[in-house]
């Protein structure tokens, strides 16, 4: 999978989602401007020693990050959408975008991939959740769909044996 996060702010929220990928296998994407240094210490304390089990790539502006990553699915978070992220089915070279915290994805860019767009549902007027919680939900069900292939699903306790 590939999570791409457009403008992102808050640097614990990239550090949590940089640990997700890392234990996902999925790539990073990170689309500038960043609300942060990508040494800030916050990033990495989320981050916590997940950083070497990271792919991660950074992108000037939406149009750099369409331009290298050639993205072929490109599913777009929003609470605006129609569909709901599990009205989908899910590849394993899809790319998930998520918009910045304070804003979400610009509406120019919704309307340019309209069919693609997914939402996560909430109560009532509720605004959104966390958005490092939007993306583990999402790709979560993105790997279910595919049967988690190629992760180590086995749970192991460290001093006994089930």
């Amino acid at each position: 999978m590939n999570i791409v996060l457009l403008e992102p702010e808050i640097p614990q929220n990239a550090g949590n989602i940089a640990r997700t990928c890392a234990v996902t296998g999925s790539v990073l994407h990170l689309i500038r401007p960043l609300g942060f240094s990508v040494d800030d210490k916050y990033l990495k304390r989320a981050g916590l020693d997940y950083w070497k089990y990271l792919d991660i790539r950074y992108y000037d502006n939406f149009a750099d990050f369409l331009e290298k990553a050639k993205p072929g699915r490109l599913w777009m978070a929003t609470t605006k959408a129609q569909k709901r992220y599990t009205d989908v089915a899910f590849a394993a070279d899809d790319f998930l975008m998520f918009g910045k915290e304070s804003a979400g994805i610009p509406e120019e860019i919704l309307m340019e991939h309209k069919e693609t767009c997914i939402r996560i549902p909430m109560m009532g007027d509720t605004r959104s959740l966390n958005l490092s919680n939007s993306v583990a939900i999402i790709v979560y069900e993105a790997l279910r769909q595919m049967d988690f292939a190629g992760m180590n699903d086995k749970g192991q306790l460290h001093h006994h044996q089930w």
